[in-house]
């Protein structure tokens, strides 16, 4: 069954399995979320249901967030996302979702906004090698030939160059969740995810292959 929850990136740390081995996780806080609002074939094409994360003053939210969350007789909501779920019949609008919609040995996806990493040249960015350090080359960390001369007398799309470097939206795929502590209301998941401490993601079931 697919399932979904909106989050926010803590840290990480490492934790000890049975037999002793250091594995390496990001904490998340899961929610708790509301559901906003659930949306059908019939009224809108497709199934699925959006949730609200974090608290925000009413002087900073906006008006169509402000009319929408009035109309679903909720509470202001900082962040909103939609899952797609084939199941809906469980969620209602108000309803609360927790940590606990997971468990240990779930696979996920986690998808969230990628360190920005500003203005970089082509040797961070794309991975190229420098030029000669020595013999008086001059030309040690710039993009190299352009290619085209008279014809066609332009740049190539796709070019690679010189330019910003992270913010991208990135999506980290079969992901193990090692822990859920509901005390806390926290998920412990294997390895790293997107974006900085702090970052806000949108956690959920692992795509199954297509055999």
């Amino acid at each position: 069954m697919k399932k979904g929850i909106i989050g926010r990136k803590i840290g990480m740390t490492q934790i000890f399995d049975e037999k002793g081995n250091v594995i390496p996780v990001t904490v998340v806080e899961a929610g708790p979320c509301v559901v906003a609002q659930v949306k059908t074939v019939e009224t809108d094409g497709y199934n699925a249901v959006q949730l609200g994360f974090g608290e925000i003053k009413d002087k900073h939210i906006n008006k169509p967030n402000k009319g929408h969350f009035a109309k679903a007789k909720l509470a202001n909501k900082k962040h909103l996302r939609e899952f797609k779920l084939e199941n809906i019949e469980n969620y209602k609008v108000g309803d609360e979702v927790k940590a606990d919609v997971f468990e240990a040995g779930d696979k996920i996806d986690v998808q969230g906004t990628s360190k920005g990493k500003g203005f970089q040249g082509v040797i961070k960015r794309h991975g190229q090698h420098r030029g000669p350090m020595g013999h008086g080359s001059m030309y040690h960390r710039r993009p190299g030939s352009m290619g085209p001369t008279s014809t066609p007398g332009r740049v190539f799309k796709g070019k690679k160059l010189p330019g910003h470097m992270g913010r991208v939206t990135v999506t980290i795929q079969n992901l193990d969740i090692v822990r859920v502590d509901m005390d806390k209301n926290v998920l412990l998941i294997k390895g790293s995810v997107p974006g900085p401490k702090g970052a806000i993601l949108k956690v959920k079931s692992a795509v199954k292959a297509s055999k």
